[in-house]
């Protein structure tokens, strides 16, 4: 599988990124072994988790598979923290709470670091600069190598970036951010991703297949009952995607897969993959066969009026002040 840096770094993670949010949820052990395994084998790298992604399952599950199934040192751990329990409180930024995090992690995953470390979220409640410190303080005591963001809007990461890059040797430079992005959700494009293409940070997409529907598998109000759209748990994460609007991009893909001679899921990963500012989407596959199928988009690039019509079907409203302000 092709590398790629990970923005201005040296960092390099393969083009396509395996995904662990059910993991020790909807994916047991024998499943991630699976995953892991192809994975490996198709020259992947970059694993992504959280530290809350099965309640710390996930980490646990991919600590055990680097111990006997595929050697660290030819996997790029990426993992997050900042997320917590707590209805009154959804992220903690504070300085203690992440680095205490980042020691669990660290025991769960039996590893001494982390390629990768992710703030999860924005924490409105404590000062930018102390979150930042402990993405400093992580890098400096070896325990992780490269400092990311994960769900920053716009402004957030052009300060918080801003921030790193004023003190050159001192603060480390933020690699990479990751959020959602797909034919069904561009909103990062109205100002997170122009951004990061400024400052030189790496995208990560997560949902890059749109929770699943662009693969075409809900069409005609179908819900596949293996499906994460007939989870309990998954069904309110996949309905948003649901809407008149999504399905018309969702038949514009299948036309363009049709016509090409591929999967809908096939033309929409190869879409998001090389859209500018991309590292790697991120793909949270089920089962080892529904990773084979989004690995198999490795030989596929898009034919540019492919991409253009799929630009236009799936684009969003972005006016003033966006746009020139004179041309309105």
């Amino acid at each position: 599988m092709e590398q790629r840096h990970l923005g201005r770094t040296g960092l390099r993670v393969s083009r396509i990124g395996l995904g662990t949010l059910t993991w020790g949820r909807g994916t047991d052990e024998h499943d991630a072994a699976d995953l892991m395994k192809t994975f490996w084998e198709a020259g992947g790298t970059l694993v992504d988790t959280a530290d809350v992604y099965g309640d710390g399952e996930a980490e646990y599950l991919l600590g055990r598979l680097m111990d006997g199934l595929v050697p660290r040192r030819d996997l790029v751990i990426s993992t997050k923290a900042g997320s917590v329990p707590d209805p009154d409180r959804r992220f903690d930024g504070s300085r203690g709470h992440l680095l205490s995090a980042l020691d669990a992690s660290l025991l769960r995953l039996g590893t001494d670091y982390v390629d990768l470390w992710h703030v999860h979220a924005f924490d409105p409640d404590t000062p930018l600069e102390e979150t930042l410190q402990a993405l400093d303080t992580a890098v400096a005591s070896g325990r992780a190598r490269y400092a990311a963001v994960s769900n920053f809007c716009g402004w957030q990461l052009a300060k918080a970036a801003t921030w790193q890059l004023a003190a050159p040797g001192t603060r480390t430079r933020l690699a990479g951010t990751q959020l959602e992005y797909s034919l069904l959700q561009r909103g990062i494009e109205r100002e997170v991703l122009p951004a990061a293409l400024d400052l030189g940070i790496g995208l990560l997409p997560s949902s890059p297949l749109g929770r699943g529907v662009l693969t075409g598998k809900y069409r005609g109000d179908a819900t596949p009952p293996d499906s994460r759209g007939a989870s309990e748990h998954f069904a309110p994460f996949v309905a948003p995607y649901l809407d008149d609007t999504a399905s018309r991009i969702v038949d514009a893909v299948a036309t363009a897969a049709d016509g090409l001679a591929v999967t809908p899921l096939q033309v929409a990963l190869a879409w998001v993959r090389d859209r500018p500012g991309v590292a790697a989407p991120v793909v949270g596959a089920r089962n080892a066969q529904q990773l084979t199928a989004a690995l198999s988009v490795e030989t596929l690039s898009l034919p540019d009026e492919i991409c253009r019509a799929l630009d236009d079907v799936s684009a969003p409203v972005h006016r003033y002040p966006d746009h020139d302000w004179s041309t309105l």
